[in-house]
Order: structure tokens, then sequence, then C-alpha cells
């Protein structure tokens, strides 16, 4: 995949200590960039680990504010923290299923508008992270779901409304061999990872939309495994 840009810059990684997030943060320092972790756990981070937790939406604004000036500002931003918990509607707590969107929505939001004057400033890059669950619904997700399709619906309306002063990309990838699914009911796991994708190339693509010159956008990315039948 071509890399446009010798370098990515500095690029901020919600979520950027485990999963998606560390592949997309390896993806970044091979490149020659800088990876700055935002993370609840930096605890196997060892250089520019942020701990934070994005479902604090102030906090997590004033944090990202912070570490745009330290490092002198921020070239692009990934929105790649997400949790999820399985359950029918009526059996999981009203707590849980806010959290869900606490941290998959509004932490996303939280993070681009603390890194907005930056971002602006340089002319950056926004890569949002949702699912191919933010395009096609399912039972017992239905937070997942509304966070998901949420993340697609605020990614579209930023683009329009940044167009021409910084790049705004969709990402919308099927599920990953990562610890994702360790915690969930056996129900709700899958029965094998033949059709999960490597977290690796999926930070592939995300480095590939990253290195987009000015000229050029990818509003929306969609990475799945061949057989993923959960798109479209």
């Amino acid at each position: 995949m071509p890399i446009t840009n010798d370098r990515p810059g500095r690029v901020l990684i919600t979520g950027g200590a485990s999963g998606l997030g560390a592949a997309i943060a390896r993806a970044v320092t091979d490149a020659g960039g800088t990876a700055i972790v935002l993370d609840r756990d930096i605890s196997g981070v060892a250089e520019h680990g942020f701990q934070g937790d994005v479902s604090d939406t102030r906090g997590t604004e004033e944090l990202v504010g912070r570490i745009a000036e330290q490092y002198d500002g921020l070239d692009a931003v990934v929105t790649a923290a997400g949790i999820d918990r399985p359950a029918a509607l009526g059996d999981i707590s009203g707590e849980d299923w806010e959290h869900i969107v606490a941290v998959n929505l509004l932490g996303t939001v939280a993070a681009v508008r603390g890194a907005l004057p930056a971002l602006t400033a340089s002319h950056g890059k926004v890569v949002t992270v949702s699912s191919s669950l933010g395009i096609k619904a399912v039972g017992d997700a239905t937070a997942y779901c509304a966070s998901k399709f949420g993340v697609i619906g605020f990614t579209r309306a930023l683009a329009a409304e940044s167009k021409g002063r910084i790049g705004v990309t969709t990402l919308i990838p099927s599920g990953m061999k990562t610890r994702f699914f360790d915690d969930r009911d056996e129900r709700y796991k899958p029965q094998d990872d033949s059709r999960l994708q490597e977290p690796s190339d999926v930070a592939a693509a995300v480095l590939f939309a990253l290195s987009q010159p000015a000229t050029s956008e990818i509003r929306e990315l969609v990475i799945t495994h061949p057989e993923e039948d959960s798109w479209p």
C-alpha cells in the first residue's frame, strides 16, 4: 500500500494501548511518525502514553488539548477506543448501555473536539473508527449499533462542516483478531477466527488514509474479511 507522505507526523490514537489502536500505533511508529497513545491502561506503552478515559468527555477534551500543546500541535487523530457488552435491551443495565455509547460515540466526539484547533492549524486529519455494525444492525447490540451508527453520522457531518480545513475519514472495519471478544459470554464469541481480520492489515488501511494529499480525501473506508457476513 503506497504511502504518499514521508511520515504520518504526530498522531493521537485513543484506545492505542491494545487491539486495533495498538496496531495503528505500531504502524505510525514504523512509518516514522510519533504515535501518541491515550488509553485507560498505558502500563505497556513505552513512550508517548497518556492515561485517560474517553467516557469522561470534558476531561478528554481538556487532556487532548494539553497533549496538542505538549507536542506543539497534532497532525492526526484516530479514535480507536471502543467497547461492547452484548445483551438484549431488557437484559442490559441502563448504566452499561449508556457507558457503551459514552465510550464509542461521545468519547469519539470529545477527542475530536479537543484536537480540533490543532488539526485546523496543521490541516490535519481525523479518522474515526465505526464498525460494520454501524451500517448493519443486529440483535443484542442496541447500544453498540446505536453508537457506531452515530459515529458514521457524526463523521459525515464533520466532513461537511470542515471540508477544506481538515481531512475526515470514517473507518468501517469488521471483526479483528484482538481481545475484543474475550470477556463475552460464549454465545456472543466468534465460533472461530477464520473470518476475523488481522489488526495490522486494518492499521495499514488507516495509514493509507492518513497518507492522502490535501487534494484528495478518503471519506469512508470499509475493510472486511472476504467472507464477512455483517456487511453489507
